[in-house]
């Protein structure tokens, strides 16, 4: 390595490698390359996009250059610390070895004709729609497959640039037939940046219109059609089965009475968004009760080690958040040091960094107890999997107008259910139990006097 180096700085040449991302990563999948051989560049510039089992990130130029060399291609998996391209540092004149790179381009066209030409009898590739493809097509009356368009994106696939394309040309017009719009999956982190005017009868909020997910598909038969598995799907999946297979998991579940805590939100929403710019929602307060609840019990923040456990002085909250296509664990550091308002900061911030798809790997580790707002989406009850390897994940549920007892009489309150997920070989029913009463303490302490800052 040190020899191909020294030969490369010679040459006014150097490589860019792929980074250590995270202390657990060992490699990345190149996504899409935003840049081509003999492209200029400058320092910090977008090369391409890189697929972790955590997230996906931008990788930046670390120099200023012309792109001679494109090392690994479009949906292939590098090491850590392989090179993904070469790139000159001079400016006024190409790489000794261009000849390689052109030769190279060169065959890169000839293999894109090729492909072109033999993408009406592949199917099983261009025939790949994503479903944003699809709900846009079904929105103007366009049946995919049967039209033909030559696909902008991988291995010639149709992207939603070339179907909007297709529509401006008009030639829709006179092909337009009528289908069914497909189902749409909910986002959980729609969570718009105006003062919410759609309330459910939950007190909880959803976004009129959920994204469509970008996951990409392709066309079995009639009766099933292919999703493609993801690096952070696998990755999920692989978590998961870890999870229930060494934890011996136990549930138990709090009632917890939340109109004070309802009453205070609106009172103060409109002002705080006024003053803040981000919408004040209830995770903010549920994240501050768990976190004084930990205080109280360190041993909910912990790991098992096999011979010790492992208790963790931050306290770190991981926030299970559904995106268009998977489940991901931003992680909000030091949360005990955080008022009610920063913590609401904190969560707009890794909401609108997850919609755009913006999380650093930085942003997905250290999480020592994670919490799921389940109650977006209506849910009442719900045994979530710990996220592996801590001890312990709490749901907070919707919140519901029942009829409840208060001093042998009935009243009408805003209740809501709290499900906590424990490892068995380290936490017990008494300490759980202690722990939820704790966090139904706190969350029912809040009223209108309660201080955000």
């Amino acid at each position: 390595m040190s020899g191909m180096t020294e030969s490369n700085t010679k040459l006014g040449t150097m490589p860019v490698l792929v980074p250590h991302l995270a202390e657990s990563l060992v490699s990345a999948t190149v996504g899409k390359w935003l840049v081509t051989a003999g492209t200029p560049v400058k320092q910090y510039d977008v090369l391409c996009e890189l697929i972790t089992d955590k997230v996906t990130t931008e990788m930046p130029s670390p120099f200023e250059g012309i792109v001679s060399e494109i090392c690994v291609a479009e949906g292939v998996e590098a090491a850590v610390g392989e090179p993904l391209c070469f790139v000159s540092n001079s400016t006024n004149a190409m790489p000794q070895n261009n000849h390689i790179v052109l030769e190279k381009k060169a065959q890169t066209q000839q293999d894109g004709i090729m492909r072109h030409q033999t993408s009406e009898n592949d199917d099983s590739k261009r025939r790949r729609y994503s479903p944003a493809v699809q709900a846009l097509a079904n929105e103007h009356g366009i049946v995919l497959d049967r039209i033909h368009i030559v696909g902008s994106g991988l291995e010639g696939r149709i992207t939603r640039k070339d179907i909007v394309a297709y529509i401006e040309s008009g030639a829709h017009k006179t092909t337009m037939t009528t289908v069914n719009r497909p189902l749409r999956a909910v986002n959980f982190l729609e969570t718009p940046n105006t003062v919410e005017t759609s309330v459910r009868s939950t007190g909880m909020h959803l976004s009129n219109e959920p994204r469509t997910p970008t996951i990409e598909v392709e066309h079995g038969d009639n009766r099933e059609y292919f999703i493609d598995i993801t690096p952070i799907r696998n990755t999920i999946a692989s978590r998961m089965r870890q999870s229930v297979t060494e934890i011996p998991h136990a549930w138990t579940m709090i009632e917890v009475d939340v109109t004070q805590l309802v009453n205070l939100r609106n009172k103060v929403k409109e002002d705080f968004f006024k003053r803040e710019g981000f919408n004040l929602t209830y995770l903010a307060f549920v994240l501050k009760a768990i976190v004084g609840a930990i205080k109280d019990y360190p041993m909910m923040n912990s790991v098992w080690a096999v011979d010790k456990i492992i208790v963790k002085r931050d306290i770190n909250i991981s926030l299970a958040v559904g995106t268009e296509d998977s489940v991901l664990t931003p992680v909000i550091k030091q949360a005990d040091r955080k008022n009610i308002a920063g913590l609401a900061r904190e969560i707009d911030e890794l909401a609108r960094k997850t919609r755009n798809g913006k999380l650093s790997p930085s942003d997905m580790t250290g999480g020592t107890f994670t919490v799921n707002n389940t109650g977006s989406f209506g849910s009442i009850l719900s045994q979530p999997i710990i996220n592996y390897p801590q001890a312990a994940i709490v749901t907070f549920e919707s919140i519901v107008k029942r009829p409840v007892v208060i001093k042998d009489m009935i009243a009408v309150r805003s209740m809501a259910n709290m499900c906590l997920s424990l490892d068995h070989r380290i936490l017990d029913g008494v300490i759980c139990g202690r722990f939820l009463q704790r966090v139904k303490e706190n969350l029912e302490s809040f009223d209108e006097t309660t201080n955000l800052y």
